[in-house]
């Protein structure tokens, strides 16, 4: 039986890595550092996961042939990597270089290669999980090179669980439907894994760059767009409707700059269907996705590297059209949702009381980090100045 260790037994490891692998038959070793999980797995052996259907029908499906070890358990997790057929991760940026150092150690114990993917949603993934493996073995350098590192674009969203649903089942998950997990043909050294849902595509960057312009910039939109419509709106889906329109030119711009950018691997035909298939997964209400959720961390989501100023760069360098993308962006300035206790997100609070309150160039310059001195971002920076009645030049 091939093995996969899963390095995160969250959300996303549990209702998707280790959901598709352990259906297809083979054995899922969870590492984590969440004690009672890892008891939890261990124990069962498996567990549910809730699949919420927009129709707002629930289909449980039972998950087996798992396992789990702590993550603080250096010699189990060595033992894991060394005896592994493939390893995945889903921790997040800030943890991944801790997992990248445990994963050394085990890669020290190995003697066949072994491929790695970073279900992680990082641009430029394997050159930033090779730099920390790299600094881990400088006196085996040679060992990064028995490490296939495979990125991904995971475009899968997790339902929101109250406190009743995870005090019910430690180990359920909610989920839905769209199961597919993209993957870098080329990041693979060893057999890619024969597994349903896996998509190989030749130029990860293009899905990757998909998921953050299309997807999170869109879902976002919405958020920023209903906000500023209604801010009295909770739930995603409610905020789509009034703005549903909008939301979804500006997808179609980011899409026609994505085609522009990407000719050889994305066309506009498949963009188009992939913009309306992600307008009726935000809609779905079963995901429990609030406006708060979606658009808080503004300083993050209006950088030059992220969704909103990103997507305006993208269109920008491909002379492309952005007004709605600048629309979504310029509401953003306004938006100030609260969670279900109606506090706000306190990095949101700093922005709008640091950098917001001293207008549209300290926005630009400190939280977009646009340069003047750099043609395209001096245009997006023009662009948004105008969206918000600046009149500086």
């Amino acid at each position: 039986m091939l093995h996969l260790v899963q390095f995160g037994a969250g959300n996303i490891g549990r209702s998707f890595i280790g959901a598709l692998f352990a259906q297809a038959g083979w054995k899922v070793t969870f590492v984590d550092v969440d004690e009672r999980v890892v008891h939890e797995l261990t124990r069962r052996g498996g567990y549910p996961v809730v699949v919420k259907h927009p129709d707002g029908r629930d289909e449980r499906r039972e998950v087996s042939g798992v396992t789990a070890i702590n993550g603080r358990d250096g010699a189990a997790v060595t033992a894991a990597v060394r005896s592994a057929d493939l390893l995945a991760t889903s921790v997040g940026k800030q943890a991944l270089p801790h997992v990248l150092r445990a994963i050394a150690e085990g890669i020290r114990a190995r003697e066949a290669p072994l491929d790695l993917i970073l279900a992680e949603n990082l641009r430029d993934g394997a050159a930033f999980a090779r730099s920390v493996l790299a600094d881990a073995l400088t006196d085996r350098p040679d060992l990064v090179e028995t490490v296939g590192l495979v990125e991904t674009s995971i475009g899968k969203m997790v339902p929101l669980m109250s406190e009743a649903d995870r005090s019910a089942d430690p180990l359920q998950v909610f989920a839905e439907p769209y199961n597919t997990l993209i993957l870098d043909r080329h990041g693979f050294l060893g057999s890619i894994p024969d597994v349903a849902g896996i998509q190989l595509v030749d130029n990860i960057s293009a899905y990757v760059d998909r998921k953050l312009f299309i997807h999170n910039m869109g879902h976002a939109a919405a958020a920023y767009l209903g906000f500023r419509a209604n801010p009295k709106t909770t739930l995603l889906p409610d905020a789509l409707e009034p703005v549903h329109d909008v939301v979804r030119e500006a997808m179609l711009q980011a899409a026609a700059a994505l085609a522009a950018a990407y000719p050889q691997d994305l066309t506009l035909p498949d963009l188009h269907a992939h913009v309306d298939d992600l307008l009726f997964r935000f809609g779905n209400r079963a995901l429990g996705d609030t406006v708060y959720r979606v658009g808080r961390d503004l300083p993050r989501k209006l950088h030059k590297s992220d969704r909103m100023v990103g997507a305006l760069l993208l269109a920008e360098a491909h002379t492309m059209p952005s007004n709605c993308i600048v629309d979504a962006t310029e509401a953003a300035l306004s938006f100030d949702a609260r969670d279900e206790s109606g506090r706000p997100y306190e990095p949101d609070v700093i922005f709008r009381t640091e950098v917001l309150s001293r207008g549209m160039d300290a926005v630009i310059s400190e939280t977009c980090g646009l340069s003047e001195t750099v043609p395209e971002e001096r245009r997006v920076a023009d662009l948004l100045r105008r969206a918000a009645g600046s009149d500086h030049a």
